[in-house]
């Protein structure tokens, strides 16, 4: 791998080294790194000027690195993991360690995630295409001042391209690996004097890289389509009103999931060796879960979801200050089946069924930029509303054998007032402070596990309530040392809503509320621009005091285990990151990003897996003994580093304007607590060539992701008696086209 990237390194030296005349500019550029103006804080600012972590991926870079879902983030963001786990369409995301881990679909992430400022709080809504992005800001650490709850991680606020002033439209068409194709395409312009509009469609298909290891058949072919339209109306010079319509439809098939460490006996007594080859995988229904689900008998895993959403944004200059009012609504139906047993046998078939439907409503009032007090204050109100529930098919599963059904209803309202002040003390110096305080009101209704057959029984009902009152906020202090430098270091506060676990239940302990979580975080960092601003490099070190850390536990029985959402005591999380953009040329970028992490249980005693698993009889399969063990001291499972890196490099060949690019990507080693077992390190490379004419509208590109064919796992697990991994794409490559008008 390390003569790989040197390679990479050389050839784009080398490129730098070309005559005058293969260097000539292919566009309007500088020597100098583009300056961003982001809304991180609410506020059109440039990200230098942010005293916080953050990253901005341009939309641009989303196309050149053929990123497609927030998941593909991690690989291009310093501190990010987006895993799926159990290979479902459930993401779970991570900055700086903090994440939750939780298959089920009522329980809010500590990553808040934003599309043009409207709140997806459920990770399953997440899943759709990303397509007509004009940017994606990252924000590390907490957010809660201006984000609120759950952004106790850190916060993804997704921008959209909004209508232009004048008539544009574009194309882009890609076709790859296992006949996977997709279509982007937008218009925009103006409708009458006042009114503006862009319209944008997606579609994608195919890419069904894996296969059944008993019949060939493939998984994994995709059959999305999106829809957004914006109207943005100004009826005078300080009024503006924007409007977002949009729809998302995915009938993809699922992810499969790979056998590993231990072969899998199946209940009829056949014996699943451990999967060799990495596109391996599994799959069965039972003609009763067919039936049940309304599913072919013959059903590949699969996702049947679709969202829908309005928004509406006022923009009112008062003069004195801007009034900003946001009033949302989203609904996302959710349809999966996924096979986590990843073989024929019916041992751990599972069906999820959602209906989330959110609404929200946010009012804000900014001074004017400029001033040596800034300041913005809010309310902020909100309801959600989560349905539904899963079918389990543990039908050949040993010591099950049955069909359960797990229902419940949940409702979540939530009211929120905030306010952040930014003191300028001297031209140097200034001081900022943000406080907010969030009222939540939680309620898990009508709450059912059952056997549904072969002999019916409820196992476990109930109804809980949980409220939350907590204070989120930042205390801060900025420092320019000079135009092109800015030190900053700052305390905050985040707290993430507490919740139910819905899982499959029998006991009654693993039925009671898990509590919120908070974490206090002391952040320094420096943002700076050398040598003609060719060179940006920035830097962050923090620490964070975790306390009630929400976990995905276990709770085991003399016949089982079964999975709890808990809370650790006491734990800390300390690292560093420094991220570097270079343009030595006008034709030349690099970007590098290096991060580290890690973290301890400062106060825990819970149950020891590993001990645990080897004091189980093995004549019976009971759990006669079960260990308790301090767990203080044990290292929090997430990778220490990560690394992301690009080199992007364009000429002018004749009338042609030639770009290459590669950027890739390290994730250390990172413990499953589910599996318990070690997911290895992996490197992720990929790479780019476009050419477009001089003189004409299109582009032409080719792109290979994962260049050197590498296995990794996306995750690990083990449930009921299948020890599966979740395994990321092979090599694939592809052709692009692209048109401009």
């Amino acid at each position: 791998m390390q003569r790989l990237l040197l390679g990479a390194s050389v050839a784009v030296l080398t490129a730098a080294a070309l005559p005058a005349s293969a260097q000539t500019q292919t566009a309007s550029q500088t020597a100098s790194v583009d300056d961003v103006i982001v809304t991180a804080q609410r506020r059109s600012e440039s990200s230098q000027k942010v005293a916080l972590a953050l990253t901005v991926v341009s939309g641009e870079t989303l196309d050149d690195r053929n990123i497609q879902t927030v998941n593909d983030l991690e690989n291009t963001v310093p501190s990010l993991e987006v895993d799926s786990q159990l290979g479902g369409g459930q993401p779970q995301f991570r900055i700086r360690g903090v994440g939750l881990t939780d298959y089920a679909a009522n329980n809010t992430s500590t990553v808040g995630i934003y599309v043009d400022e409207v709140a997806y709080p459920y990770g399953v809504m997440t899943q759709g295409l990303l397509y007509d992005i004009a940017r994606i800001e990252v924000l590390r650490g907490p957010q809660g001042t201006l984000y609120g709850r759950n952004t106790t991680g850190g916060a993804v606020s997704v921008i959209t391209n909004a209508p232009t002033d004048h008539v544009a439209a574009g194309l882009n068409l890609s076709y790859g690996s296992y006949d996977a194709a997709k279509m982007e395409a937008y218009v925009s312009g103006p409708v009458v004097d006042t009114l503006t509009a862009r319209l944008s469609v997606a579609a994608e298909s195919g890419g069904a890289w894996q296969y059944n290891r008993d019949t060939g058949e493939s998984l994994g072919d995709k059959d999305t389509k999106a829809a957004r339209l914006r109207l943005t109306w100004r009826p005078s010079a300080q009024t503006d009103v924007d409007l977002n319509l949009h729809y998302s439809r995915d009938e993809s098939d699922g992810r499969g999931l790979r056998l590993i460490t231990t072969p899998f006996t199946a209940g009829g007594g056949r014996v699943y060796p451990i999967d060799t080859d990495h596109r391996i995988t599994g799959w069965g229904i039972s003609p009763y879960f067919a039936q049940l689900i309304g599913a072919s008998p013959n059903a590949k895993p699969f996702r049947d979801n679709e969202g829908k959403g309005v928004s509406l944004r006022l923009n009112q200059d008062l003069n004195w200050a801007t009034l900003t009012a946001i009033a949302s609504y989203e609904t996302f139906d959710r349809n999966e089946f996924n096979d986590w047993d990843a073989t024929a046998s019916n041992e751990a078939g599972t069906f999820f069924f959602n209906d989330i439907d959110t609404s929200s409503q946010e009012v804000r009032l900014a001074s004017p930029a400029g001033g040596r007090v800034q300041w913005l204050a809010g309310v902020y109100h909100a309801n959600e509303s989560v349905d539904g529930g899963f079918y389990s098919d543990f039908s050949e599963a040993k010591s099950l054998a049955f069909w359960m059904s797990t229902t419940y209803g949940q409702k979540v309202e939530t009211t929120g007032v905030f306010g952040n002040v930014d003191y300028r003390l001297t031209d140097r110096l200034t001081l900022v402070g943000g406080l907010r305080y969030e009222d939540e009101t939680r309620e898990l209704n009508n709450f059912k596990t059952e056997v549904l057959a072969p002999t019916p029984s409820v196992r476990a009902t109930t109804s809980k309530s949980q409220e939350m009152g907590e204070w989120t906020g930042k205390l801060g202090v900025e420092y320019t040392l000079s135009d092109d430098i800015l030190t900053y270091a700052n305390v905050s506060r985040g707290v993430k809503s507490g919740g139910f676990t819905t899982y499959n239940s029998g006991l009654p302990d693993q039925l009671e509320p898990f509590k919120f979580e908070e974490l206090i975080a002391y952040e320094t960092g420096l943002k700076s621009s050398f040598f003609q601003r060719k060179l940006q490099f920035n830097a962050a070190a923090f620490y964070y005091d975790y306390r009630d850390q929400q976990l995905q536990g276990i709770l085991y029985t003399r016949t089982g285990r079964v999975g709890r959402m808990i809370n650790v005591p006491k734990s800390h999380i300390q690292g560093a990151e420094i991220e570097a953009v270079w343009r030595p040329l006008p034709n030349l970028t690099v970007t590098q990003a290096l991060a580290y992490k890690y973290g301890e249980y400062d106060e825990f005693f819970f149950v020891n897996a590993t001990a645990t698993e080897a004091a189980r009889d093995k004549v019976t399969g009971e759990y006669n003994t079960i260990v308790y063990s301090d767990r203080a001291g044990e290292r929090l499972p997430f990778p220490k580093w990560d690394y992301k890196g690009s080199i992007a490099y364009d000429w002018r060949m004749g009338d042609w304007g030639v770009e290459a690019q590669t950027n890739y990507a390290f994730r250390d080693e990172k413990f499953s607590t589910s599996a318990n077992s070690i997911i290895d390190s992996f490197w992720l490379v990929n790479a780019g060539l476009t050419v477009r004419p001089m003189d004409g509208n299109y582009a032409l590109g080719v792109y290979v992701n994962n260049l050197t064919d590498d296995y990794s796992e996306e995750s690990r697990n083990r449930f009921i008696s299948a020890s599966t991994g979740s395994p990321n794409p092979p090599r694939t490559w592809g052709v692009r086209l692209s048109y401009r008008y």
